[in-house]
């Protein structure tokens, strides 16, 4: 490793790697502005200047920028050097000349990496008086504020959105030595990763537009470390709570996960939390039939009882009733220790899954390949350092959003490997960028629909599922000619599967990416013969990324029950076992968890049951189409007032911690389950061992060790937290800053005494400013701070090198799951190719990132962007039946008539039609049932008109970056 002297003291460094990079990594403060760890070195700002010198005689030395500078073997540079500084001051000074003086309002003080720059600088004088520079702001959607006025020109947010992101509608716009970064119009930024250009924007341009409903000053938060419950991937978040309520979300580094960013549905979708539609009290109702009609402050139809009252009706049903039984319905979006504790609370023999049929069977494969010896979950930076990637039946840019993004960076693997031969630095990004002359490593999809990966694509087949699953047959046979053959394909077909294997065969770093998106059995069965025909060709395990679609639904398929009866307990069994019981005289009990039966199988059998049953029991968050059905409700704890754990695509159980206490009697689901359970204990003198066990249940360990010594495949959960007696030097770690303030006076307008702070029994974190503010593991850290660095990039300070893994390790279990017969051999069973039907077309789920999830819906700015959600058409079906694009279309699916807008697509195979999944306003469609529609035109769209959104009065820039 070289050896380099830093104003006068010798270190021992990576070699290859530029000197602003190094210093950081060092622990050495450094300003800078352009440089992102991410996204390389452009030498745009100038503000990383240090002196270098020649040799140990050299007392005058040159300056150079250090994001620009390679480290080299005996090299001698100076940070302190007067010139050094004085040339950086020079920089910050010209920059800050048309910046406005609003820092007590602008959003992003307090963490403002200009500011924490401007100090470091020692630029503390403005001398300028002139007039500034000023800029119309634009409308950027609900996400995104837009303040171009403190723009610093640093070509952060363009290289960002446009080169890393893959985003076409924002840009550099210049004239007149004028730069812009905006659109050509107002309207929202349709990147699904736009929220980053929030903390990646040095300055307060780009700021948090839900924040700003609801402001409070950074350092004013209370904050927890959290797991995004919007998709599987796991992405670790920090939300941040002030008066009770939840205020933002934003990026939690995690070196094999998320990393520096998070897509908009992770980052926007939280205001859920804070929706009129939460659930606060424990409510229970005489008459079920006015519970349809209700709202929650309705108190007259739908009355409030106290929490022992409704905890008393609750254990009533663990009492023996030969003419009862009591059904648990699980869910993929609960934690780890509400299902079980539901699982415990019925017995294994009553919990089912929660999920429709089709569900049950996908959840099973994909975690039946997880356990093949011949897969191997990968990380993120293992999916961006993939050198072939093939993905079969899944649209990731939708289910698995943060894990697009890492393969938009892999595409780029084939010009960074030219880069190396070349000996060019591959931190050197402006100048590995001239090497882009569109050679790209190997990307293949095979989807139901063009995806928005399209742009960066080496091959793409859009097909039906059954298709889609033939191609992947054909791929694992190519690959070994001893896998089952597939016949009937067509010539185009055959050669891109030979392309496909060839590809992944001489790859390095080959990845096939799968899933449940397109809810066929026959594309996990064809990513299996893949992974096994590839495993064997390379002697050793198969990089295979398996999307599914919920926070938990790897979790709770290794809560399923492994009982000879039932292998796969769903929804469909449980309305059948309520009309079996209905006819044998016997009344059913449902216990419902964090689950809207109305949204997993088909509304009609969903009311059915509900109604078949003797009572209903509902614990959730929001108030739902089945909380509103049911007899006795309990409000449970969202995500980020909860401790549980999930199980992330991966395979890596992640746990998380309350940011506040949930108002009124909100509490975790496992905790009202808990309750009656003691009740019942107390009030009886004969009870079940299982039940005794839940009654002295008080913390979330408990519940986990009882989970991990009940489920094989969680063996070690209860490692994964520090344990809540965990101390820093006697201390608990504060969820609030050094600099919390106004705690004394926050509630000053209803009691002048202090409002005591909650204490946290549960977890090794404190509801206070009191408490250790440093040190504390990754598992703990909600947030960075260091001296002179107030911003997001002081997470520079924790980590073992810049852009590397924490100190202390990253969070989380990866689990290792093993199944008895996971290798079984060949699958053989091939379907038969798709025959179009002119008169009943297929119908294929089409997901949205901005519409498809449950929860996230609730959040009114990703509720706007979902109305964007259309039916997507074949052209050909189009033709046929003269539909035009956005005109108005009626979907005639069994008994039930949807409308929506068209959109066409030229891609999409005749006789088949993709259905937006999840969109509010939209009835469920339960494919399990209704797989096929007829298609008929309501309304002609109308023409659009003119947009009379104001455009910056400024010329596309025609030159470089500055």
């Amino acid at each position: 490793m070289p050896k380099i002297k830093i104003d006068g003291k010798e270190y021992e460094v990576e070699a290859g790697q530029n000197l602003l990079h190094t210093c950081l990594s060092l622990g050495l403060d450094l300003p800078y502005f352009c440089w992102h760890p991410e996204m390389g070195s452009v030498g745009a700002c100038r503000q990383c200047a240090v002196t270098q010198y020649a040799n140990e005689e050299d007392e005058r030395g040159r300056l150079v920028m250090g994001c620009m500078t390679p480290v080299t073997d005996g090299g001698i540079y100076s940070i302190g050097d007067q010139s050094a500084q004085d040339f950086r001051s020079a920089v910050i000074e010209d920059l800050m000349t048309n910046h406005p003086h609003d820092c007590p309002v602008c959003e992003e003080g307090g963490e403002c990496h200009l500011q924490d720059m401007t100090e470091m600088s020692g630029h503390t004088v403005r001398y300028y008086e002139g007039s500034k520079r000023t800029h119309v702001n634009q409308d950027l959607g609900p996400f995104i504020n837009h303040e171009m006025n403190r723009c610093i020109t640093c070509y952060r947010c363009v290289r960002y959105y446009r080169e890393y992101a893959g985003g076409t509608d924002l840009a550099a716009l210049g004239r007149n030595y004028q730069v812009y970064f905006g659109r050509q119009q107002d309207g929202a930024l349709e990147s699904e990763f736009a929220g980053n250009l929030v903390e990646v924007c040095p300055t307060g341009v780009f700021t948090d537009k839900t924040f700003s409903g609801h402001y409070a000053r950074k350092w004013d938060l209370q904050t927890a470390p959290s797991v995004c419950n919007h998709c599987a991937v796991g992405c670790n978040t920090t939300p941040g709570e002030r008066y009770g309520a939840l205020r933002r979300v934003v990026n939690r580094y995690h070196g094999d996960i998320n990393g520096y960013f998070l897509c908009d549905r992770g980052r926007f979708g939280y205001e859920y939390v804070n929706s009129e539609l939460r659930l606060k009290r424990v409510l229970g109702a005489a008459e079920k039939d006015l519970l349809a009609t209700t709202a929650t402050k309705d108190t007259k139809v739908f009355p409030e009882i106290s929490p022992q009252k409704g905890v008393q009706k609750l254990a009533e049903l663990l009492s023996p009733d030969s003419a009862r039984q009591v059904i648990g319905i699980g869910s993929p979006r609960a934690t780890l220790e509400n299902n079980f504790a539901l699982r415990q609370f019925v017995g294994d023999e009553n919990f089912y899954l929660g999920v429709s049929p089709r569900a049950a069977s996908l959840m099973e494969g994909c975690k039946s390949l997880h356990a093949s010896p011949d897969t191997r979950s990968p990380t993120i930076p293992d999916i961006e350092a993939a050198d072939a990637v093939f993905i079969l039946g899944e649209d990731v840019s939708n289910t698995a959003p943060r894990v697009a993004l890492a393969l938009r960076q892999s595409v780029r693997n084939a010009v960074l490997d030219k880069a190396r031969k070349l000996k060019i630095p591959t931190w050197q990004d402006a100048a590995v960028r001239q090497l882009d002359d569109g050679e790209r490593s190997p990307l293949f999809i095979a989807a139901t629909e063009p995806t928005r990966l399209a742009d960066v694509v080496s091959g793409l087949l859009v097909a039906a599922p059954q298709d889609l699953a033939r191609f992947g047959f054909a791929v694992a046979h190519t690959i070994d000619p001893s896998a089952p053959a597939v016949t009937g394909l067509s010539q185009p077909q055959q050669r891109a599967a030979v392309q496909v294997a060839e590809w992944l065969m001489s790859a390095r770093n080959p990845l096939l990416v799968t899933g449940s998106g397109c809810q066929s059995e026959d594309i996990i069965e064809a990513s299996r013969n893949i992974t096994r025909a590839l495993a064997k060709h390379r002697a050793a395990p198969v990089n295979t990324c398996i999307v599914q679609p919920e926070a938990n639904s790897l979790g709770l398929s290794l809560l399923q029950p492994e009982t000879p009866t039932a292998h796969q307990q769903h929804l469909m069994q449980v309305a059948q076992l309520v009309e079996e019981n209905q006819e044998a005289g016997l009344g059913t009990c449902l216990v419902i968890l964090e689950n809207d039966l109305f949204t997993r199988i088909d509304p009609h059998i969903a009311e059915r049951l509900i109604r078949g049953a003797k009572t209903v029991v509902v614990l959730d968050v929001l108030l739902t189409g089945t909380t509103q059905r049911a007899d006795l409700i309990f409000p449970a704890s969202a995500v980020v007032e909860s401790q549980g754990t999930f199980v992330s695509n991966e395979g890596r159980a992640q746990h998380f911690y309350p940011v506040y206490e949930g108002s009124d009697y909100i509490q975790e689901s496992w905790r009202w389950l808990a309750d009656a359970a003691l009740y019942f204990c107390q009030h009886n003198t004969e009870f079940p061992p299982h039940i005794e066990a839940m009654a002295n249940w008080e913390h979330t360990a408990d519940v986990d060790a009882a989970l991990q010594n009940a489920v094989p495949g969680l063996a070690g959960i209860s490692e994964i937290p520090p344990d809540r007696n965990f101390r820093i030097s006697g201390l608990k770690v504060a969820r609030q800053t050094h600099r919390y303030s106004g705690r004394t006076a926050m509630y000053a307008n209803l009691c002048v005494a202090e409002k005591k702070q909650p204490v946290d029994d549960d977890s090794p974190l404190s509801y206070s400013m009191e408490g250790a503010h440093s040190e504390a593991p990754p598992a703990l850290a909600s947030s960075s701070w260091a001296p002179g660095w107030n911003s997001n990039q002081s997470i520079n300070k924790f980590q073992d090198e810049v852009g590397g893994h924490l100190r202390g390790g990253e969070s989380g279990l990866r689990l290792t799951l093993e199944e008895a017969g996971s290798d079984s051999g060949w699958k053989t069973e091939i379907p038969n190719a798709f025959a179009a039907d002119p008169e009943q077309l297929l119908i294929v789920p089409r997901y949205c990132v901005f519409g498809s999830d449950e929860l996230s819906n609730e959040a009114p700015g990703v509720r706007e962007l979902s109305a964007r959600a259309k039916l997507l058409v074949s052209s050909l079906d189009a033709d046929r039946l003269d539909i035009r694009n956005h005109d108005r279309v009626g979907l005639q699916i069994r008994d039930q008539d949807l409308e929506l807008d068209a959109e066409l697509c030229a891609d999409l195979p005749a006789g088949m039609v993709c259905l937006p999944m999840g969109i509010p306003g939209l009835p469920h469609i339960d494919l399990d049932i209704s797989a096929y529609a007829g298609l008929r035109l309501v309304q002609r769209a109308a023409t659009a008109p003119v947009s009379r959104n104001p455009s910056p009065d400024i010329a596309p820039e025609t030159g470089g970056q500055q």
